[in-house]
């Protein structure tokens, strides 16, 4: 189901505000940044707890956070002036290629198939 794939990549981008959010609530002592924070994070667990519904665990989430570290350097980057060196750039392609190479080499399961091979296995 792309459909998984396309709430996981949301629920990584929600990720991304969270993390960056957690920059601009100065320690959780500025409130409005503070709810937009805590709101970004209970939407991104919300949203991979979907996404697990197909996916299995392991690879959601390591695409979950391999979304948000991405996200959150190239903001990093554009919005605080992070280095943009050559070794960090190399080093977040290889996430890339590590999010690439989980997509391409996982199979998603609908959500009966998941089910029925749990109850399965329990009663092996």
């Amino acid at each position: 189901m792309q459909k998984a794939w396309f709430i996981l990549a949301i629920a990584g981008l929600f990720e991304v505000g969270w993390a960056i959010g957690l920059k601009y609530t100065n320690g959780f002592t500025r409130f409005w940044p503070s709810v937009g924070t805590i709101l970004s994070m209970v939407v991104s667990l919300w949203l991979l707890g979907l996404a697990l519904k197909s996916l299995p665990v392991g690879t959601a989430y390591a695409v979950w956070v391999g979304v948000g570290a991405v996200g959150t350097v190239v903001l990093g980057i554009i919005l605080f002036g992070e280095s943009a060196g050559m070794a960090r750039l190399v080093s977040v392609s290889l996430i890339l290629a590590g999010i690439a190479g989980l997509k391409l080499s996982t199979p998603v399961k609908p959500v009966e198939e998941h089910r029925s091979s749990t109850a399965t296995e329990g009663k092996q």
